[in-house]
């Protein structure tokens, strides 16, 4: 699909061909290039420019490489602005590794095409169906609609409804774990009301905990409920996904570094994954009350020396932004050894 020599040893799938996990380097863990709310790209007062956002997004590329930065992991998912053909060009332009998703969700972004209309409520999609879908993306390459598909998604990503888990994303997240299993790529989760349940249901269709990672674990119920000690304590990765973000329900950046210490000396540091979830470009996004919007080098100029200040040593910060996210998108059985969960 790439062109490129096929890689040696355990590989990513990024959205230029399979990469050798040794070359990522820093790895930002769950970020949106281009995020595009459903349907937004036909609205009157919306402009999608493709070459104004390619500036804008080449130009963050750069600043995160120039700062360390290695790879991005784009958890846009199939519908919310993934253009796989602006991946691959940014990725050559600045020379970042970009690993693209798979997936969807919550329920109310899908629209009726993903349910069964005949029936009265509508009834969601099996869980086959859902696998199916992704892990074609996987095995066949991400779809360029109605065009060709192009290179193999990297992970899946899923999103349950923040109000509490609907029968439609059970569905979601159970066709994202047989996709997972299937095709050897991990899965991404956004919990809605309580993670460690919607950790649990991707858990009983048999993937491994190794393979998830549970994102937005410092939203300030995640942090209160202790959920990011409960999921790593479960085997599951930890995503830390909005260092930066202080307000609109997420923590603050000296209670993240806080709480990846407590992680750090509690024995789970090989848990803990981190990024700014900060869109690079995003269109129809209502407007929201937060901080400042941060570069995605934010992660390395600025919270990895507050790391160090809560006494995390250069081992542990290479073993977060490095390491720890190499092994969850490592393809396969190439991917680290699952820890044991008491």
């Amino acid at each position: 699909m790439n062109g490129n020599p096929p890689a040696e040893g355990p590989t990513v799938n990024t959205v230029l061909g399979p990469v050798p996990a040794s070359e990522l380097g820093v790895i930002s863990v769950h970020e949106a290039l281009l995020s595009v709310v459903p349907g937004a790209e036909h609205a009157f007062d919306v402009t999608i420019d493709r070459a104004e956002i390619f500036e804008a997004l080449a130009a963050k590329l750069r600043d995160f490489r120039g700062h360390g930065g290695g790879t991005i992991v784009d958890s846009t998912g199939m519908f919310h602005g993934r253009d796989v053909r602006l991946l691959e060009a940014l990725s050559r332009a600045t020379g970042v590794h970009i690993v693209a998703s798979t997936g969807m969700g919550p329920e109310e972004l899908l629209g009726g095409y993903f349910l069964t209309p005949q029936t009265n409520p509508p009834t969601p999609w099996p869980a086959e169906k859902f696998a199916d879908l992704f892990g074609k993306e996987v095995t066949e390459g991400m779809v360029v609609p109605r065009v060709e598909r192009r290179g193999a998604a990297g992970l899946v990503t899923t999103t349950a409804t923040r109000e509490g888990m609907t029968a439609t994303d059970e569905s979601l997240f159970r066709g994202a774990a047989h996709a997972a299993v299937s095709t050897g790529v991990p899965v991404s989760i956004r919990f809605g009301a309580d993670a460690v349940h919607d950790l649990e249901i991707v858990l009983d269709e048999g993937l491994p905990a190794g393979r998830v990672v549970v994102g937005g674990l410092d939203r300030t119920d995640a942090y209160a409920a202790g959920w990011p000690l409960a999921v790593a304590r479960r085997g599951a990765y930890v995503a830390l996904d909005h260092v930066g973000t202080e307000g609109d329900g997420h923590v603050s950046d000296a209670e993240r570094a806080a709480l990846v210490a407590e992680l750090v000396e509690s024995g789970h540091g090989d848990r803990v994954l981190l990024s700014i979830g900060t869109p690079g470009v995003s269109k129809g996004e209502p407007t929201r009350d937060l901080t400042p919007e941060q570069p995605w080098s934010h992660l390395l100029t600025t919270f990895v020396p507050l790391l160090k200040t809560r006494g995390l040593s250069d081992e542990d910060v290479q073993r977060i932004v490095v390491d720890n996210p190499r092994d969850l998108l490592t393809v396969g059985p190439h991917a680290a050894h699952e820890q044991e969960v008491a």
